[in-house]
């Protein structure tokens, strides 16, 4: 029995071993590398509401998309989009507003992207389309502009476009300061001063006596 337990331990521990160390290692090609934008088909025209400049406001403007098909790109051809199943619209920081925030940086490899973080909408993929967004409330103060992916059936992104980051809109975020906090703050202010002007005279009037 004991010689039965070392062949085990000798033989099939280590083969266990190998083929441990061989599953570690095996990555399929897809899951290896990220998809990588400068490799996607630029077949999607994005266009969105606000002017190059304009301020919008977290939490209450609002913004209008609208995408398609761009019809004059090599990859509109008859049939190109056919593996296209949905559309994904992300709202996405401008070069601006990724200067020292290595957190924003826009990155080839999609899987390291940190520009494009606020996901707008996602819809079926029907060859266009438009929706209106209202800027959510955790959206930063910063410039953006916006993207969209192309998704095929495994939700892997296939194509996209985007309006011009040059023509960037900005978005004033929420302070966390709300119109009822500024009241308090300046009742318990002017009570402050009005308690420090009564102490002063008492105190001036038993300095007094």
């Amino acid at each position: 029995m004991a010689r039965f337990g070392a062949v085990i331990h000798r033989v099939f521990l280590p083969l266990l071993l190998l083929l441990v160390v061989l599953g570690a290692c095996h990555v399929t090609p897809a899951a290896a590398a990220g998809a990588r934008l400068s490799a996607l088909a630029k077949a999607l025209v994005v266009e969105a509401s606000p002017r190059a400049g304009q301020v919008l406001h977290a939490g209450e403007d609002a913004i209008t998309v609208t995408w398609s098909l761009n019809a004059t790109a090599a990859a509109a051809a008859a049939g190109a989009d056919a593996g296209y199943k949905a559309v994904k619209v992300t709202l996405c920081y401008a070069p601006a507003s990724q200067v020292g925030r290595g957190w924003r940086k826009a990155h080839d490899d999609l899987s390291k992207d940190k520009a494009c973080q606020f996901k707008i909408a996602q819809q079926p993929y029907d060859g266009a389309g438009k929706f209106e967004y209202t800027v959510a409330r955790d959206v930063p103060t910063a410039s953006y502009y916006v993207r969209a992916y192309a998704l095929d059936a495994s939700g892997a992104r296939v194509a996209y476009g985007e309006t011009a980051p040059s023509a960037s809109f900005a978005v004033a975020g929420i302070t966390g300061v709300t119109a009822s906090i500024e009241v308090a703050a300046g009742v318990l202010s002017a009570f402050s001063v009005a308690a420090l002007a009564v102490f002063l005279v008492l105190e001036n009037k038993k300095k007094n006596k």
